[in-house]
């Protein structure tokens, strides 16, 4: 009769995974601990010669990348508001004292002013004063101005000089008191005229800058109109120019400087939107 007996060399199946797995770690192992003196750097190993001196994102990915500094945002100077680009490039680089008369419609009489300043350039324009009621042209405004059109020119014009019948009130504008400018007669609205030139800015639309409001010259010619100014309010339409009240003409003369070059930037909404 035969005896079975099982095989010494008869291993269960874990014993072998587990032997196989240990010699291969230590194989890993021992290539890995390979001299880099005998094999040289191996592929994809980054050794402390290759980056030895090196900083930033070279060495250590995105914790070598300077810190942002603080945030600061860029301030973009104030513009007047309302005015298109072709009408804010109509005013002089060098200009930092703006009227703007708005009208509340091509056809309409009425208006507002407010006078802006820009003293600071990075900062850009301020108002300087509260809106203020005004008046223009009987039959609105035109950008095309004819003599007797009665139509107020839209567009970006110097204010350059002024006068009055009464005494200069405070102003470093060129002034030039006169009897000549008395006035007497109706409006359009059977509105009383006297007084209206008591205070005046010439509006440098086709007269030479700087010269006396009462100065006749006509560059463009005799029809496209002149004499176009701002003046005392009396409560009606103006045959061309813009009227302020009283109060509000003295102020007005009393902030303008010839040295900051003031404009008047006047018109409808749409003329100035452009």
């Amino acid at each position: 009769m035969s005896v079975y007996r099982p095989s010494a060399a008869r291993r269960p199946p874990y014993a072998v995974c587990a032997g196989t797995c240990a010699a291969v770690l230590l194989l890993l192992t021992a290539c890995d601990n390979t001299s880099d003196s005998a094999t040289g750097p191996r592929k994809g190993r980054v050794t402390a010669s290759a980056t030895a001196g090196v900083a930033g994102p070279q060495a250590d990915g995105q914790r070598g990348r300077a810190a942002p500094g603080p945030y600061s945002p860029r301030i973009r100077p104030r513009e007047i508001p309302r005015l298109g680009p072709r009408t804010r490039t109509a005013i002089p680089a060098d200009s930092r004292q703006a009227l703007v008369v708005t009208g509340d419609s091509y056809d309409s009489s009425l208006s507002t002013a407010v006078l802006y300043t820009r003293d600071d350039a990075a900062l850009g324009w301020r108002a300087a004063t509260d809106r203020w009621p005004a008046r223009n042209a009987l039959y609105g405004w035109t950008d095309e101005h004819w003599e007797n059109d009665l139509r107020t020119p839209t567009g970006v014009y110097g204010l350059t000089s002024a006068g009055g019948l009464l005494d200069p009130p405070g102003t470093i504008l060129p002034y030039n008191q006169s009897p000549a400018f008395a006035v007497s007669g109706e409006g359009f609205d059977g509105d009383s005229l006297e007084g209206s030139f008591d205070y005046v800015v010439a509006v440098d639309y086709n007269r030479i800058p700087g010269a006396s409001p009462l100065d006749q010259t006509r560059p463009l010619g005799q029809k496209r109109g002149g004499g176009i100014w701002i003046h005392v309010d009396h409560d009606g339409p103006t045959q061309g120019c813009i009227s302020l009240p009283k109060g509000r003409m003295r102020e007005l003369l009393q902030l303008l400087d010839p040295a900051k070059k003031p404009v008047v930037v006047m018109g409808d909404v749409p003329a100035l939107e452009r």
